[in-house]
C-alpha cells in the first residue's frame, strides 16, 4: 500500500493475531514481490487496489490476497489512471471487516516489523526477530522511543510522508501510536509547498525527512517560504543518507535548531542521535549511540581502536533484539562481535563519543534515502544481449544524494542507449532501480581474478 491510515491499521491489527508484518515496496517489480512473498513464508497479501491489480494471478495463487479500495487522495496525488475493469484478484477487505466479528480480546505480543534488505548478492534478505518471551513486549520499544527519540508530548502531531515501507518511517509511526497521545498526518506522496502548507494548516510539530526533501524546499521561491507559518514545528529527525552541511545549515537558518540526525540500520534501528546544536560544535557527526547501546570501532583482525581511528563500526543496541536474516548468502562471521552488529560501515569514534562516519558499503548507493545495490542491478543487466560486461556505481547527485551509473563494455558488434537499457529493466527491477547514466566503454578494468576496479569507474566523478 502506499501512504494511508489503513497501513498502519493493518499493522496495529496484526497485535492482535500475534502475525509479522512484511511491508512491501510498491515500487518493486511482481517477481521482487513474489520472491519476498515466497522467502517470507507469507499468508496474506494486503493492498491497495490498483497495485493488486498490477500484479498477475499466477503471482499470486498460492496465498489469500485482501484489497482496499485506492483512497482519493492516493490516486489524485499521483493521477493515477481509471481502473481498468477487470475481474479483481482478490477479495474485498471493506467487505470482510464488515461481515466479520470483532476481536474482542486485548492485544497480544507484538510480533513487529519483518522488513527485506537487498544484501551485497542483490538478493533480498528478510531481517527476522525471534519473539523472546523474556524480553519486553516490542510495542513498549515504539512507545519508548516516543520519548528517548522523538520527544513527544501530548497534543504533538507528527507529518509523514516518507513511504511507509521504509523502517525509518514506519517505526517513528508507530512510535506515535503507542504514545497514545499522538497525531499523525499521512501525506500519500511528498510536495514541498504542500508540506509547508500543511505545517500551517494542520499545526505540525514532528516530521521526518530526509535530504532529499530538504533540497527541493530550498529550491522553493522565497515568496512561497515566506507565504507560511512553520513555527509549530519542532523536531524533525533525517536518517537513512548523510545530511550535507550546507543543507542542513540552510534548513537550521530557515526553520531554527530543530533538526536532528541519526544514524539508523533496519537490522538494528536507529542507533545514534545528535541535535542541531551539537552539530554545529561536531559537523560531520552522526551523534552520540542512544542510552542502553555502545559503539565499537574494530579493525580487520576484529581489535578495538582507539579514539579517532577509524575501522568497521559495531554496535550493540538491544531494543529490538536480535535477528537472523533469511536467504543469507556468503559468510556472515564478521556480522556479530561480542554482541555488536555490523551493518558494513566504516568510521569513528571521537574522544566525546560522538560517531563520525567516513564511508559507506563498499557498493552500496544511497539515493532518496533509498539503499541500492548494484550486484543486484548487475545481475539483471548482465543477461542483456547487447551487453558483454558492466559494473553499476553511484555517483554524486546534489537533490537525491547520489544517482546510479551503469558501465558497458558492448557485445561485439552491438551499441547501447540508456532507453534500451530501461525497456530491458522494464518489469525486472523497480523503476528506483534503473540506471540514470550510460558509460561506454571498450573494456572493463577488471583483476586477473574477475574482480572489477570500480574505484577507477567511479573517480572522474567523484574527483569533480
Amino acid at each position: 500500500m502506499r501512504n494511508a491510515p489503513e497501513y498502519l491499521a493493518v499493522i496495529e491489527a496484526c497485535r492482535y493475531v500475534e502475525t509479522y508484518y512484511v511491508p512491501l515496496n510498491w515500487h518493486a517489480s511482481s517477481q521482487e514481490i513474489v520472491h519476498i512473498i515466497e522467502d517470507s513464508k507469507t499468508a496474506v497479501l494486503i493492498g491497495h487496489s490498483d497495485l493488486i491489480n498490477g500484479l498477475s494471478s499466477e503471482d499470486l495463487s498460492q496465498i489469500r490476497v485482501l484489497q482496499f479500495p485506492t483512497p482519493d487522495e492516493v490516486v489524485q496525488r499521483y493521477a493515477l489512471p481509471p481502473m481498468a475493469s477487470n475481474p479483481p484478484l482478490a477479495e474485498d477487505l471493506i467487505e470482510l471487516l464488515q461481515s466479520t466479528q470483532a476481536i474482542d480480546s486485548m492485544p497480544k505480543r507484538f510480533r513487529g516489523m519483518f522488513s527485506y534488505t537487498s544484501g551485497s548478492t542483490g538478493r533480498p534478505k528478510g531481517i527476522k526477530r525471534e519473539v523472546d518471551e523474556s524480553a519486553p513486549d516490542k510495542y513498549e520499544v515504539y512507545r519508548g522511543l516516543s520519548k528517548s527519540l522523538m520527544k513527544l508530548e501530548p497534543g504533538d502531531r507528527f507529518y509523514v510522508s516518507a513511504p511507509m515501507y521504509h523502517s525509518a518511517p514506519n517505526a517513528l509511526s508507530m512510535s506515535c501510536i503507542a504514545s497514545g497521545y499522538a497525531d499523525i498526518y499521512i501525506e500519500p506522496k511528498f510536495d514541498a509547498e504542500q508540506f509547508l502548507a500543511d505545517i500551517d494548516r494542520y499545526k505540525i510539530t514532528h516530521t521526518y525527512i530526509v535530504p532529499t526533501m530538504m533540497v527541493r524546499l530550498l529550491k522553493l521561491p522565497e515568496p512561497v517560504k515566506k507565504a507560511y507559518d512553520v513555527s509549530s514545528l519542532r523536531f524533525a529527525l533525517s536518517t537513512g543518507s548523510a545530511c550535507p552541511a550546507d543543507v542542513k545549515q540552510a534548513m537550521i537558518d530557515w526553520f531554527g535548531p530543530i533538526f536532528y540526525e541519526s544514524y539508523g540500520a533496519s537490522e538494528i534501528g536507529f542507533m545514534t542521535l545528535i541535535s542541531s546544536s551539537e552539530a554545529a560544535d561536531k559537523p560531520g557527526s552522526v551523534g552520540k549511540v542512544l542510552p542502553g547501546g555502545s559503539i565499537k570501532i574494530l579493525d580487520d583482525e576484529k581489535q578495538p581502536l582507539h579514539a579517532g581511528e577509524s575501522g568497521s563500526i559495531y554496535v550493540y543496541l538491544p531494543m529490538f533484539g536480535p535477528f537472523k536474516y533469511t536467504n543469507a548468502e556468503g559468510d556472515l562471521a564478521d556480522l556479530h562481535v561480542d554482541g555488536h552488529t555490523t551493518v558494513g560501515d566504516v568510521g569513528y569514534v571521537d574522544e566525546d563519543g560522538y560517531l563520525f562516519i567516513n564511508d559507506r558499503k563498499k557498493d552500496m548507493i544511497i539515493s532518496g534515502g533509498a539503499n541500492i545495490f548494484p550486484a543486484e542491478i548487475e545481475a539483471v543487466l548482465i543477461d542483456m544481449p547487447d551487453i558483454a560486461d558492466c559494473a553499476v556505481f553511484g555517483a554524486p547527485h546534489a537533490e537525491f544524494g547520489e544517482t546510479i551509473v551503469v558501465a558497458v563494455q558492448c557485445a561485439a558488434g552491438n551499441s547501447l542507449t540508456l532507453e534500451q537499457i530501461h525497456e530491458f529493466l522494464e518489469g525486472k527491477l523497480a523503476r528506483f532501480k534503473f540506471p540514470r547514466k550510460l558509460d561506454l566503454h571498450d573494456a572493463l578494468p577488471r583483476e586477473d581474478s574477475g574482480k572489477i576496479f570500480k574505484q577507477r569507474l567511479r573517480a572522474p566523478y567523484w574527483s569533480k
